[in-house]
């Protein structure tokens, strides 16, 4: 195959992978374009093996083969709530890919005698490995703690920031040790690439254990857009083009989503990385409220009824609860006695970019009658009811009255200004801030205590009863 034939087909890929990206910006276009990336990285990984000529196709074969069947078996069987584990997952596996390659790079240049590697070269591979293997160890932190295994709490080491200082002061060292040197020896090369390995995957939990649940949308798009940058680094290694691009691309991608939510938590990254926030003993129980108003379901079925507006608020309750599906019932129950019903999606509701909407999609909501919060937050005051289902944080009005809250200035869904709220919860547990919610004890809030999908099959076949 001619060379122009190959540069052809990695542009048409690299086209896939833009148009690809955009298809994923909205519900409707989102098979699409996962399709279409999907189709782009077929044609990226054939044109390369025919460009590469003879190649062992056993191993690559026995790699399909592996990773095939575990990527088809996890797809099929990860329940929807386990979602941000399995993105987190993603994540780090990208990321140790990009540092594999570089490494084995590496290994090729040691054994060819160690000059063979471009000051370039040199310099792209140490950021593939170092920005490889922060991500790699990263995510699988990020997994065990949105996955309940490590805890969501944040773990706080004395002088951490000192720690993570002198492992940087040391793998810049390492690199440096080796750029600098007149003839990179063997001893050199394999003494400075195990360093930055093994302190770029240290580094990794170091940097994660200290961040909160209430943070992980954050990290989860940091690290999305980490691996991006690990890919393109790799690329720079690779002299493989196809690889700079569509590591750039998810790299941009995941930066620009990254600040996305950093303005929806009104936080810095620098905050949400090095304040270790959600780590104070977490308040709000019973002995904190005073005007706490609860209900069960038939009292909140005779409301419903007669609303003639309604905006549920999903949050991560809904999905522990896997009750998206009996969500979607109950709005065409009402929209079927005539009540206007909409969903109202903050940004870093649950625990990842989007997972409200992945779950409401899940259950068929029509993407039409979802709305993000500066969309839909002047509607709370001409609506009737607003139903919140397991959201917490991201209602709180402390975020507007105190400003010594810890998420004073968090733009949030100003569901305090409607005639009535509904809170769906099991308790009155604090949420991942550990701070105690006001909206529990306004007026016009009615709690409903329980798990989140039978109180909405509650409220399902109440509304049925009355209509008979």
């Amino acid at each position: 195959m001619s060379g122009n034939l190959i540069a052809l087909l990695y542009l048409a890929s690299a086209v896939l992978f833009i148009f690809g990206l955009k298809g994923l910006t909205r519900v409707k276009t989102a098979r699409r374009g996962n399709a279409m990336a999907a189709a782009a990285m077929l044609l990226a990984g054939i044109t390369t093996l025919v460009e590469m000529g003879k190649v062992d196709y056993r191993w690559i074969l026995a790699g399909l083969v592996v990773g095939g069947t575990i990527g088809l078996i996890a797809a099929l069987k990860v329940a929807m709530t386990s979602m941000p584990e399995m993105v987190a997952l993603f994540n780090g596996f990208g990321g140790g890919a990009s540092a594999l390659v570089a490494l084995s790079v590496f290994s090729l240049a040691l054994m060819e005698g160690g000059t063979s590697l471009a000051l370039s070269s040199s310099v792209s591979g140490f950021l593939s490995v170092f920005i490889g293997g922060v991500t790699l160890t990263g995510s699988l932190v990020a997994f065990g703690k949105l996955s309940g295994k490590l805890g969501g709490a944040p773990v706080v080491l004395p002088g951490r920031h000192w720690i993570n200082a002198a492992l940087l002061l040391v793998i810049l060292g390492a690199v440096a040790s080796f750029l600098m040197s007149s003839e990179a020896t063997s001893s050199a090369m394999v003494t400075s690439f195990l360093i930055v390995t093994a302190l770029s995957l240290v580094l990794g939990v170091l940097m994660v254990i200290p961040i909160g649940g209430a943070d992980m949308p954050v990290v989860i798009s940091l690290l999305n857009s980490l691996s991006g940058v690990a890919a393109a680094a790799t690329g720079f290694v690779l002299a493989h083009n196809l690889l700079i691009i569509g590591g750039a691309l998810v790299g941009a991608s995941g930066l620009i989503l990254t600040q996305i939510m950093c303005v929806a938590m009104n936080r810095t990254l620098g905050n949400v990385l090095f304040s270790g926030f959600g780590g104070a003993t977490a308040s709000g129980d019973s002995r904190d409220y005073q005007n706490i108003t609860s209900c069960g379901p038939e009292e909140a079925a005779m409301v419903l009824e007669s609303a003639g507006s309604v905006i549920m608020v999903p949050g991560y309750g809904l999905a522990v609860a896997q009750a998206q599906h009996v969500a979607r019932e109950l709005g065409d129950l009402l929209e079927a006695r005539g009540a206007r019903v909409s969903y109202a999606i903050h940004p870093v509701a649950g625990r990842m970019p989007g997972h409200m909407n992945v779950l409401l999609a899940d259950a068929d909501v029509p993407y039409e009658k979802l709305f993000e919060m500066d969309a839909i937050n002047s509607d709370f005051k001409t609506t009737d009811v607003v139903l919140v289902v397991g959201a917490n944080d991201v209602v709180n009005p402390a975020a507007e009255t105190d400003p010594n809250s810890p998420i004073a200035g968090m733009p949030i869904l100003k569901c305090y200004e409607a005639q009535t709220v509904m809170m769906i919860k099991r308790s009155l547990s604090p949420g991942f801030a550990g701070i105690k919610n006001t909206l529990f004890d306004n007026d016009n809030t009615m709690m409903i205590f329980g798990d989140a999908k039978a109180v909405l099959q509650g409220l399902v076949a109440e509304l049925k009863e009355l209509a008979h």
